[in-house]
């Protein structure tokens, strides 16, 4: 049975919507037919990667769409993007033209009507999807965190197919917009693990990590993740299960809204394999996490994905009456709307004070390097920590947000403070 379209699908092919609808129709129907779908559903939101410069070929694209005047069927938000756009000192060594075609491809999407977001945590707005919402997502952690947390609907949609979904305001029914996509598949029992190690910071971004390697693109389904689990936490699952697999969905039993209980999480059926977590297999995660060894520090880059509202008040007590050693260079990655937060709130006075640098509309683990990202560099995020070392000449210190701060005021990595940290640290 192939993809059945409706009347205003066929429009769009008919080229009524001009020349510029019928390609964009043309490429998600093609995306339709490789992923099997019966037939497209409206989605309600999108949130773009194709925003992120990469080359000419990502310029060239956007401005099809401006020079044919084009407007967006439904609300659009922007990822991130390789510079800023308050300043790009940070990547002042890059090739001029990288950041003129860079902020002129922002720029584009903007004038399209784009709500200029630039961050890769958009559920951290007002404004969002909510529980059961059809969209499009393209940014990795957002794509688990809109389907696992929020309870919107999305596959992980790649640059461009994201910008032609969202033109037409239709996408593929297949994947995680169906109920059948979004059992679960295989368990991870947790339960086992010491209560103290699942309530650490560090642990939920090293529990990602575990589920991305294992899981691949399957829909893992945690058992034993504390009911008080945060958002940051759920945060850091997302991204570290997205970055070292294919996770785009994970349900935790108790937690996340799709999971009640058991049953629910699996609808009914029983998982392909149940993997018990161990605090070996902790340990050995953590540890291959961290490329550098102890010694003298570079750089500190913590807000991947995007600081969220409460780590600026965690990090402010942390670092509030010390100072980043000279020799280190100390970035937070946050979007606008949670900067201005902060800042009514008084966060980022003691961050000021400390000598704490706070980057807006991208992220430190980009190429190029922003300054100073090179040698050895530490982290509190599990992303960070797996992605950088492939695209930066960094090596990776991967620890707490109070190791970071301890070792920003130190100039060299500092791991102390915590009685569990053994079970991380220890071999």
């Amino acid at each position: 049975m192939g993809l059945s379209l409706d009347d205003s699908d066929r429009a769009f092919l008919a080229g009524e919507n001009g020349e510029i609808g019928r390609f964009a129709m043309q490429v998600v129907v093609k995306a339709a037919e490789i992923l099997g779908a019966p037939h497209l559903i409206d989605a309600a939101f999108a949130h773009v990667d194709a925003c992120h410069y990469y080359g000419t070929a990502h310029l060239d694209f956007v401005r099809r769409f401006a020079e044919a005047g084009a407007c967006f069927q439904i609300p659009v938000w922007t990822n991130t993007i390789p510079v800023s756009l308050r300043k790009t000192d940070s990547r002042a060594h890059a090739d001029p033209r990288f950041n003129d075609e860079a902020s002129r491809v922002a720029e584009l999407y903007r004038d399209l009507g784009c709500r200029p977001v630039w961050t890769c945590a958009p559920y951290q707005i007002p404004g969002g999807p909510g529980l059961g919402d059809q969209i499009i997502g393209s940014e990795s952690n957002a794509v688990a965190y809109y389907n696992s947390v929020v309870g919107a609907r999305t596959n992980k949609y790649g640059d461009f197919l994201d910008v032609c979904a969202a033109y037409v305001g239709r996408v593929p029914f297949a994947g995680l917009h169906t109920n059948e996509g979004r059992r679960g598949q295989v368990a991870f029992d947790i339960s086992a693990l010491p209560d103290e190690l699942r309530r650490t910071e560090m642990f939920c971004h090293v529990l990602g990590y575990l589920l991305g390697m294992r899981a691949g693109s399957r829909v893992p389904v945690i058992l034993g993740l504390p009911p008080e689990t945060t958002g940051d936490s759920l945060k850091a699952i997302s991204a570290a299960g997205a970055a070292s697999g294919g996770v785009s969905m994970f349900h935790a039993v108790g937690v996340t809204p799709e999971a009640a209980d058991f049953d629910l999480a699996f609808d009914g059926g029983k998982p392909e394999e149940i993997i018990s977590v161990t605090t070996d297999m902790v340990r050995e995660a953590r540890q291959s996490l961290s490329s550098a060894g102890n010694g003298p520090l570079n750089m500190v880059a913590v807000g991947t994905p995007h600081f969220s509202i409460t780590e600026f008040e965690r990090l402010a007590k942390l670092i509030d009456g010390h100072r980043v050693h000279p020799d280190v260079t100390f970035y937070v990655s946050t979007s606008r709307f949670v900067e201005e937060a902060a800042s009514k709130k008084g966060f980022l006075e003691p961050l000021a004070a400390a000598g704490v640098e706070i980057l807006v509309d991208t992220c430190t683990y980009f190429s190029p390097a922003v300054k100073a990202c090179q040698g050895r560099v530490m982290t509190n995020s599990a992303k960070w920590a797996y992605y950088a070392p492939g695209m930066l000449p960094v090596e990776v210190a991967f620890g707490s947000l109070a190791d970071c701060v301890r070792s920003a005021v130190a100039g060299q990595v500092v791991r102390a403070g915590q009685s569990v940290a053994d079970m991380f640290w220890d071999g």
